[in-house]
């Protein structure tokens, strides 16, 4: 699931909260510790972090995983009442927050895969991914997950010495290894029905190319995916790496 993007946050900030002076809303240093586990029951400590508490509060949410953030921003809710602080803290951009919290918690997201199988271009591409997901949202890392899934069976068909075309698709290249690695010869227990499950995402790859090409920023489409589906992607895409790199390496 895609985090807050840099301009929720600083909506958050300087809208909802307010700032003065480089200080968030009533917040000392002090009571800016306090704060996370007495409304968030979180253990973050900003003392580890330098600058203002808006500074430091910026760079906590900044680096939070999405369930983190929601937890956050649940606090910053509750400590924060709407009818005081900032005009800018209306009923409206609390809801507005309310529906972020409910996006962030209903798709907690597949992690991040560290691969062993790859290549150059694919820890990149996870890379950048990684990077547009938390600055733009999901559907702006769509494309890059894409190149690393596609990047990732390329290698291992290098590795394992699997023939294939040298501009074969995702397709093609599961297909390639599914029929042909060895380590997928004998699944073990059930084998049946998780060959079964491959043959499935097999079609799910299969779809993962037109939603690439015709509803991402990879080309100037009119019409882009919305967020939940383009995490879903993302995190199909992440298991399947998951799987695969576990399974052959």
């Amino acid at each position: 699931m895609a985090g807050l993007t840099r301009s929720e946050i600083m909506k958050l900030v300087n809208r909802y909260i307010g700032v003065s002076g480089g200080f968030l809303g009533d917040f000392s240093y002090r009571t800016h510790a306090d704060f996370y586990s007495e409304y968030c029951d979180l253990d973050i400590n900003p003392y580890e972090y330098t600058g203002t508490t808006r500074e430091r509060f910026i760079q906590i949410i900044s680096s939070a995983d999405p369930l983190v953030e929601a937890r956050i921003v649940r606090g910053v809710l509750e400590h924060f009442p709407v009818g005081e602080g900032p005009r800018t803290r209306t009923q409206e951009l609390r809801a507005e927050f309310i529906e972020a919290v409910q996006r962030l918690e209903s798709s907690s997201p597949v992690a991040t895969p560290t691969l062993r199988i790859t290549r150059e271009v694919v820890a990149r591409a996870i890379a950048d991914a990684e990077a547009l997901i938390k600055a733009n949202g999901a559907t702006s890392g769509v494309d890059r997950i894409h190149t690393a899934l596609h990047g990732f069976l390329f290698a291992v068909c290098d590795e394992a010495g699997l023939s294939h075309p040298p501009d074969a698709s995702l397709t093609q290249l599961f297909k390639v290894i599914r029929e042909s690695h060895p380590a997928l010869h004998d699944i073990g227990p059930r084998d049946q029905d998780i060959t079964q499950v491959l043959r499935a995402c097999s079609a799910i790859m299969d779809a993962l190319n037109p939603v690439r090409n015709r509803a991402t920023v990879a080309h100037p489409n009119d019409q882009l995916l919305g967020q939940a589906e383009a995490m879903l992607v993302i995190n199909v895409a992440r298991t399947l790496l998951h799987y695969l790199d576990a399974r052959l390496s």
